[in-house]
């Protein structure tokens, strides 16, 4: 009997091992797609794009004239390779007017021959190549860029081209399979996979972009190719990576393509792009800001300054008012708001939501074109302050504002100069001598006098609010009053 019981143990044992297996594989099978049908499908609407251009550049003695992918380090780890890939100039040969080469991919959205890359990837060429699939090539027309978006748009002469099916990316999901193809370092049709890591990623040299970000491989030469959802639908064009090195790190951000498309339709019709204009300087709600505002959470877009004669003004908004809507949009953070109103119709009148000392309101505002120069007037640093009436207060020495440094800074009467920090407050905020106090809270500074009464008014152990100007623009700061 004993013999038989071991026997049966043995057998049950093994037997849901067995089990466990096939469940184990099945579940790992269910778990990772099958990119074969998605990449055989639409790796032939995928393109490799060459640019070249003239450059002048002296050559010094010992250093190759190497022509690599643009953005790539010359000392870079992989220069040896790309060297003999690229191929090697003269050693120590003084050159003038060489040509300029440079890698990228596209993909293609209309069997007439219309090509969408990035406009980094063509941006100053003289010459542009798109490779198709089965190795045709053909010059390509530059029909328009735009270097707010990095979006540019070709034209080839061919007929019946294959092309991609366009999807939507709100509808993607944070975790969701990703794919991309194109051509780094110039092996084209190199197909990578991964998930979206993020959405709405705003980035420091792009406020028109909510990008996707992910962790699919993208190196030089991937530019400006599609990135696929599991449908086999172009959901973003690879723009940019994060890296240290030159090359890839897990951080790669593609431009949603409804963003890219809105660009394209307009490149296609006129040429160039229009985008909508509210007129505001912005920047995020910080915790502090919020507990200052009596705000529950962080949230929305605070209007740092509003443009003069722009359609903020003349619809009544203010600096230090939260905007928390757009035309029915909510704004989670300041970077959802230039992307939300530089599509919205140029001529339409939106309705913002706002908090204004805490409370709701919501003011119609018709938009306007975004003028062709939107950036902030970059100003020179104020010249050191002459002596005056200084006082100690929150750690900071202060006093009026020069003439030579309101002129500077383009200010109008009132505010405040911060002459010296010590210990305090002030100092824990990010306050700097030098800087100009526009307003505390809704009070608007007119004198050092002045804001020492505004100060003894605010309540012990609460953060406010303080408008600082600086040569780059002004930013709200929040400042602890002492108990």
């Amino acid at each position: 009997m004993m013999p038989n019981t071991g026997f049966k143990q043995l057998f049950t044992l093994l037997l849901a091992t067995v089990l466990l297996l096939s469940v184990t594989g099945t579940a790992q099978s269910r778990s990772l797609p099958d990119f074969v049908p998605l990449a055989e499908a639409n790796s032939p609407a995928v393109v490799n794009i060459s640019t070249s251009r003239t450059v002048e550049r002296q050559m010094g003695p010992g250093h190759p004239p190497i022509d690599l992918p643009e953005g790539f380090p010359e000392d870079g780890p992989f220069g040896d390779l790309l060297r003999r890939f690229f191929g090697e100039g003269g050693q120590g040969v003084p050159r003038r007017g060489f040509d300029s080469r440079s890698l990228g991919s596209g993909f293609i959205i209309s069997d007439d021959g219309y090509v969408v890359t990035n406009h980094h990837v063509v941006k100053d060429a003289d010459q542009i190549e798109v490779r198709l699939s089965d190795r045709r090539t053909f010059e390509a027309e530059l029909v328009g860029s735009d270097a707010r978006t990095d979006v540019a748009l070709l034209r080839i002469d061919a007929k019946d081209l294959p092309t991609l099916e366009l999807g939507d990316s709100q509808d993607l999901k944070v975790g969701e399979w990703v794919l991309a193809i194109g051509s780094p370092f110039g092996f084209d049709h190199s197909v990578t996979a991964g998930i979206i890591s993020a959405k709405g990623r705003s980035l420091p040299t792009e406020n028109y972009v909510p990008f996707l970000q992910t962790d699919v491989a993208i190196n030089p030469g991937n530019s400006g190719g599609p990135l696929f959802n599991l449908d086999g639908e172009v959901v973003g064009i690879n723009s940019q990576i994060y890296s240290r090195t030159g090359g890839f790190m897990g951080l790669s951000f593609a431009i949603p393509i409804e963003v890219a498309m809105d660009v394209v339709d307009q490149l296609r019709e006129t040429g160039a792009v229009s985008r909508g204009w509210l007129g505001v300087m912005i920047q995020e709600v910080t915790r502090d800001l919020a507990d200052s505002f009596g705000m529950d959470r962080p949230m929305g877009a605070l209007v740092a300054r509003v443009l003069p004669d722009s359609p903020a003004e003349a619809a009544g908004l203010r600096s230090g008012d939260v905007i928390v809507g757009f035309d029915g949009k909510e704004v989670p953070r300041s970077s959802a708001l230039p992307p939300i109103v530089s599509r919205f119709p140029i001529g339409d009148t939106a309705q913002v939501d706002i908090l204004r000392d805490g409370e709701p309101k919501t003011l119609p505002v018709t938009i306007a074109k975004l003028p062709e120069d939107d950036s902030a007037r970059e100003r020179s640093s104020a010249p050191a302050a002459p002596p005056s009436l200084a006082m100690e207060m929150f750690g900071m020495e202060v006093g009026p504002v020069p003439d030579e440094i309101r002129e500077a800074l383009d200010l109008p009467e009132g505010g405040v100069l911060v002459k010296e920090l010590g210990q305090g407050t002030a100092q824990r905020a990010g306050i700097r001598p030098g800087d100009v106090l526009l307003m505390i809270n809704s009070h608007a500074l007119e004198s050092p006098e002045q804001m020492f009464q505004v100060l003894e008014e605010l309540p012990a152990g609460r953060s406010a609010r303080v408008l600082v100007q600086r040569s780059q623009g002004p930013i709200w700061m929040p400042l602890e009053v002492p108990e």
